[in-house]
């Protein structure tokens, strides 16, 4: 299964012509003022931008790096409606009413990032979840923990349709499961740098600007100052290291995937997660392969603000890889990212300091969840409109 050439280690997505040419965004230089600051520029920060540009006020956003460098455009670029758990595991952990709450405004985002992007970038396809992973299972053990995930699929259709949700059982070539028509597909960076080009007309958007402290109303870079009514810091991977009272609230991990060299269009014709979620790709065009997942594997090891790729995981990957396609993969890429996690599952929309409201914790499914709270903090900090139930605060 090893590539002809070394994989390199840079992110798969990034290969892509209009992520390669983005021409870049300014550094922050110097002091500015604005209504709102927004700390990271990933998919929930571009959202807060954009929610408050529809407000009518001024807005400072800032990144580390380019944007979506993180896990914004690091990701298996799922739009997958709902929470990270499964709806009537939602239902039964959370209420029913903040389960389908989420579900339904991450259903209305799939909606929103298609009018605002298009076809070219959101890939309105549908996904598939499967018991297990494709082909015969390995031992005893697999197929015994295929059958119980089989078993919880049928639980979530049933949950689906009580609820109005559509959902079709499958059965095909990749397996038995679910195909959840709503569902869509996108490269992750290209949705960021879309929405980024989008609104730097009317926002002021900085790259390459670590934030260094934030205080009374003030973010501070190495280079610059943005002084603000409101900071929304919309971070989601190592959040607790910006804002270290949020430590043990949120937790960050790593999260690794690999791209592959293109094979037979169409074997996956819509994004494909099995194994509970655990491992999870997709396939673009050009039929290069994107695959991720292994975490549960390597436990311990992942609990890490470190974001190179292991050997370890990226063996696993390896392995899922060729199950997922039907062969064996030559990978042209391998990267990792740092991504939030909360004990109970619901993202994180909070009132970190006076003045300054954060959101993330968006437990590896945030293109939509981490959006719909953006939006959530920015209520919290210009109204006051405590965040609905399917988040934690």
């Amino acid at each position: 299964m090893h590539g002809r050439r070394s994989p390199v280690s840079e992110v798969g997505w990034d290969s892509d012509p209009l992520v390669a040419g983005w021409a870049g965004l300014p550094s922050l230089s110097g002091d500015l003022r604005a209504d709102v600051c927004v700390v990271g520029l990933g998919g929930s920060g571009l959202a807060a931008v954009g929610e408050v540009l529809r407000r009518g006020l001024s807005v400072v956003g800032l990144d580390a790096g380019r944007v979506a460098a993180g896990a914004a455009g690091r990701n298996g670029g799922f739009l997958l409606a709902g929470p990270a758990i499964a709806i009537h595991q939602a239902e039964a952990g959370w209420g029913l009413d903040a389960a389908l709450a989420l579900y339904r405004q991450t259903l209305a985002e799939i909606a929103e990032l298609a009018r605002l992007l298009g076809p070219g970038v959101v890939r309105q396809a549908g996904s598939l979840r499967i018991a297990g992973l494709p082909g015969e299972p390995a031992d005893a053990a697999e197929e015994a923990d295929r059958d119980k995930e089989l078993a919880d699929c049928e639980q979530q259709y049933q949950a689906m349709l009580r609820h109005g949700i559509a959902v079709q059982r499958y059965d095909g070539e990749l397996g038995r499961g679910l195909f959840l028509p709503g569902d869509a597909a996108m490269n992750p960076a290209r949705r960021a740098l879309g929405l980024a080009t989008l609104y730097s007309a009317q926002a002021r958007l900085f790259e390459h600007s670590p934030v260094t402290a934030i205080d009374g109303g003030q973010v501070r870079t190495a280079a610059g100052t943005v002084s603000a009514g409101l900071v929304v810091v919309a971070v989601d991977g190592r959040l607790e290291l910006l804002l270290p009272e949020l430590a043990g609230r949120v937790r960050t991990a790593r999260l690794q995937m690999l791209a592959t060299e293109p094979m037979r269009p169409g074997r996956l014709p819509c994004p494909v997660y099995g194994r509970w979620g655990y491992d999870y790709a997709q396939q673009d065009a050009a039929g290069r392969v994107y695959v991720g997942g292994g975490r549960d594997h390597f436990v311990e090891q992942e609990w890490t603000h470190l974001t190179a790729p292991t050997a370890g995981v990226q063996a696993w990957i390896e392995q899922v890889a060729a199950r997922f396609t039907g062969g064996p993969v030559r990978v042209s890429h391998r990267w990792a990212a740092s991504v939030g996690y909360t004990p109970d599952a619901r993202p994180l929309v909070t009132e970190a300091r006076p003045g300054v409201v954060a959101c993330g914790g968006y437990n590896g499914t945030g293109n939509l969840v981490g959006p719909v709270a953006a939006r959530a903090a920015v209520a919290l900090g210009l109204d006051g409109t405590a965040p609905p139930d399917c988040f934690t605060r």
